[in-house]
């Protein structure tokens, strides 16, 4: 089954390059205001949009990203509405756009209704931090008959088991998470991401991106010497807080430097 973000991917490792995958929750501080940052960062360098959901119990979020969450809530962010703003977006740039979802609002809507309704807006697929594989297989039903990205997350403390039970159930890439603990921008990277993602490709990883912690183009350059992707999001979740859209796009542009 073709994946549009494997496919990206693909591209752009042929290209002799990797991918920046920028995270943004939907709805903060407005959904207007989120669809307008989304494409801001896609136009000023970001590969692939990560788009959020906010959630009433973010417990694997940082502070940044918690509080952007909470706030999209509190300004009356539904569900639904992240229909709309995946359709927006991508009527407006040509960048896959991947859902992060905590697990619980997908059930409660209906994993297979879910999956439809974020197909039929254009986005690429779902992005599950709580999520097991073996957990998994409404999802992975849903997903194979929608043609829909799934993308797992592992940890450096993953077995090789659970790392090819990822490798294996994910579609896109798999996420590799490189510091244990919640998200949230810090000064070195963890070392142990370079170690994880030896680990996934030795678990058959075709396509791995790193996630947790980055925030400057040197890191993004860093990371990406030997992952396929690097992922920001506490970063630019405060560049939109402190400098609106034109704040966020800013940082983007600042971050895809490390594509070079």
């Amino acid at each position: 089954m073709t994946s549009p973000v494997g496919t990206l991917l693909s591209e752009r490792r042929a290209a002799g390059r990797g991918a920046l995958v920028g995270y943004l929750p939907a709805g903060f501080p407005d959904l207007a205001t989120s669809v307008e940052s989304a494409v801001a960062i896609a136009e000023n360098g970001v590969d692939v949009i990560e788009l959020g959901v906010p959630y009433s119990d973010p417990v694997m979020d940082g502070a940044v990203i918690q509080a952007a969450t909470q706030t999209a809530l509190a300004n009356g962010f539904r569900l639904a509405h992240v229909f709309d703003a995946v359709a927006q977006i991508t009527s407006r740039v040509d960048v896959p756009v991947l859902l992060m979802t905590y697990f619980n609002p997908v059930m409660q809507y209906g994993v297979d209704r879910f999956a439809r309704d974020l197909a039929a807006a254009g986005g690429a697929g779902l992005i599950t931090p709580d999520l097991v594989p073996d957990e998994a297989g409404p999802w992975l039903a849903a997903s194979d008959e929608t043609g829909l990205d799934r993308v797992f997350l592992a940890a450096p403390s993953s077995s090789h088991e659970r790392l090819v039970q990822s490798v294996t159930m994910s579609r896109g890439f798999v996420y590799a998470v490189s510091t244990m603990g919640i998200t949230g921008a810090r000064s070195d990277v963890d070392v142990a991401a370079r170690s994880l993602v030896s680990r996934l490709r030795d678990a058959g990883a075709e396509h791995a991106c790193v996630g947790v912690g980055i925030s400057t183009a040197d890191q993004v350059r860093e990371v990406l010497e030997y992952a396929d992707g690097a992922i920001v999001g506490s970063m630019l979740v405060k560049a939109l807080a402190d400098g609106g859209v034109p704040g966020v796009g800013r940082a983007a542009a600042e971050l895809a430097r490390g594509l070079s």
